[in-house]
């Protein structure tokens, strides 16, 4: 189990969280939750309901959209960001490639910090686009 400063220290290496004070990121550690997978298992799967997202530690993740794979993605990033924004169904399935351990971050808790910090919006809409240009190619 990691402590909250620890935490903190690896919050600031998430994009997402890059540019955040650090009291804010401190908020963010206490309500983040650790939660490990082994290999093959699933984070979230495509049409399922979703109402978190994980910001990986160790590990990496195969996101995969039917049959295509679309990413594999690890360390520092994050998944399941879009169920934060909106409670449509999961858009692909995120599965293990080996053992992983995450924070994950539930919407009720993350709409009540970024109620309150508008920078923590606006790091979620800049991972969205990036990742909307990854797998459009634009």
């Amino acid at each position: 189990m990691i402590s909250t400063i620890e935490r903190v220290v690896f919050l600031r290496t998430v994009d997402l969280f890059r540019h955040i004070p650090g009291e804010v990121l401190a908020r963010v550690a206490e309500i983040a939750q650790e939660v490990r997978f082994g290999p093959n298992d699933e984070i979230v799967r495509e049409g399922a309901s979703g109402d978190a997202m994980f910001l990986l530690i160790e590990g990496y993740v195969d996101v995969v959209k039917g049959d295509r794979l679309v990413v594999t993605l690890g360390p520092k990033e994050c998944v399941g960001e879009m169920a934060l924004l909106d409670s449509e169904p999961r858009s692909a399935t995120v599965r293990c490639k080996d053992a992983v351990h995450a924070l994950q971050i539930l919407r009720e808790d993350f709409y009540d910090l970024m109620s309150g910090h508008v920078e923590i919006a606006r790091g979620v809409i800049k991972i969205l686009i990036q990742r909307l240009r990854k797998t459009t190619g634009s």
